[in-house]
C-alpha cells in the first residue's frame, strides 16, 4: 500500500451507471450524505444549482465525476470508514434525483486498515469553505 492514494468514498458499478444516467438528464450534480432526519442517513443526489454546501461540510471525494460532501459532524463519526455508494431497488430520498428511477443510493462502509489510516492522517479532507 505504501504511498498509494486512499479514497474516502467509492462507487459500485450499479451506482456509477445510475449516476451516469442522472448526469445525462440533469447535468452537474453533487452528493451530500445526510445526517439523519426524514430520509435517515442516506446519500442524497442534487442538481449542483439546487444545493448549497455549508461551511461545516467536508468534501470526501468525487464519485463517477460527481463531488461527494458530508457534514463535518457526520464525518467525525465516519472518518475511519471508506464509504461505498451503491444503487439498489427502492425509493430514494424525497428530494434526491434518483427517486423516480425505482432505484435508491445506499451507503455501505468498511473500516480502513492501519496503513490506510496512516495515509489519510497526512491527507485531510477538504473543507467546503476553503
Amino acid at each position: 500500500m505504501a504511498g498509494k492514494e486512499v479514497e474516502r468514498v467509492i462507487v459500485t458499478p450499479a451506482a456509477a451507471e445510475l449516476i451516469g444516467k442522472l448526469r445525462a438528464e440533469h447535468g452537474q450534480m453533487l452528493f451530500h450524505q445526510s445526517g439523519g432526519c426524514c430520509d435517515g442517513s442516506a446519500p442524497m443526489c442534487f442538481p449542483l444549482s439546487d444545493f448549497m454546501v455549508g461551511s461545516s461540510d467536508v468534501k470526501l471525494g468525487t464519485i463517477a465525476g460527481v463531488p461527494f460532501y458530508m457534514s463535518e459532524s457526520q464525518f467525525e463519526y465516519w472518518q475511519h470508514t471508506q464509504l461505498i455508494i451503491d444503487a439498489v431497488p427502492g425509493n430514494g430520498g424525497m428530494f434526491s434525483l434518483e427517486r423516480p428511477t425505482g432505484l435508491r443510493f445506499l451507503t455501505r462502509s468498511r473500516l480502513f486498515e492501519d496503513d490506510e489510516n496512516a495515509w489519510l492522517e497526512t491527507h485531510p479532507v477538504e473543507r467546503a469553505d476553503a
